[in-house]
C-alpha cells in the first residue's frame, strides 16, 4: 500500500470513528482515536507527498469534517438512537399542562358545595365530582357554598359565597 493511500485511509477511519461516536456512546474514546487517526493521516500527506498535497488535505479535512458533523447532528435526532435519547416535545409539559391539571382548570368560576369542613383544605362537590380544595386561608364549614377562584399548581382554591339561586343551574342535583 502506498504511503499516501495509507494517509487517506487513516483520515477516512478517523471520520468513520467520529460518526461511530454519535451512535455508540464510548465516552469520547472513539473521538480521541478519530482525532489521532486524522492527525497521523494529515502528517503522512505532508511527509510523503509534496507540501501542496498536504495543505489541500489539511484544508479538505478542516472543511469536510465540520460540514459532515453538522449534517450528522442535524439528522441524528431522527435516527434510532436519537429518537430514544432526545425527549419529545410533549414530554416537556409544565405542571399546568398535565392532563389532571387541565381538568382542574375547567373548575374556575364554578360553584360547588363543601362536603367536609375546610380547615383550610377539604373536599368540595362540583356537579357530583368530589375535588380536594383549599381555601384562601379562612375556615369553611361543611355544606357551605363556594366558588373556585383559582387553580395553582394542581390545587383548587375556593372562596365562600352566599347561597346561589339554584334555578339558574342546569343540573338540579344541588338541592
Amino acid at each position: 500500500m502506498d504511503s499516501l493511500t495509507l494517509a487517506y485511509v487513516l483520515i477516512a477511519i478517523g471520520i468513520i470513528l467520529m460518526v461511530t461516536e454519535l451512535f455508540i456512546p464510548t465516552g469520547g474514546i472513539c473521538f480521541i482515536l478519530a482525532v489521532v487517526c486524522a492527525i497521523i493521516g494529515i502528517a503522512l500527506t505532508f511527509f510523503y507527498g509534496d507540501p501542496s498535497t498536504g495543505i489541500i488535505t489539511l484544508v479538505s479535512v478542516f472543511v469536510a469534517v465540520p460540514i459532515l458533523l453538522s449534517a450528522l447532528f442535524y439528522l441524528w435526532p431522527n435516527s434510532l438512537w436519537g429518537n430514544r435519547l432526545i425527549p419529545k416535545p410533549e414530554d416537556n409539559m409544565t405542571v399546568s399542562e398535565m392532563p389532571g391539571n387541565v381538568l382542574l382548570e375547567q373548575l374556575k368560576n364554578r360553584i360547588g358545595k363543601a362536603v367536609s369542613p375546610m380547615r383550610p383544605s377539604g373536599i368540595v362537590d362540583f356537579d357530583g365530582k368530589r375535588v380536594d380544595c383549599v381555601t384562601e386561608g379562612m375556615m369553611i364549614d361543611a355544606g357551605t357554598w363556594v366558588r373556585c377562584v383559582d387553580v395553582r399548581a394542581g390545587r383548587v382554591v375556593v372562596r365562600q359565597i352566599e347561597k346561589p339561586n339554584l334555578d339558574d343551574f342546569e343540573n338540579s342535583a344541588f338541592g
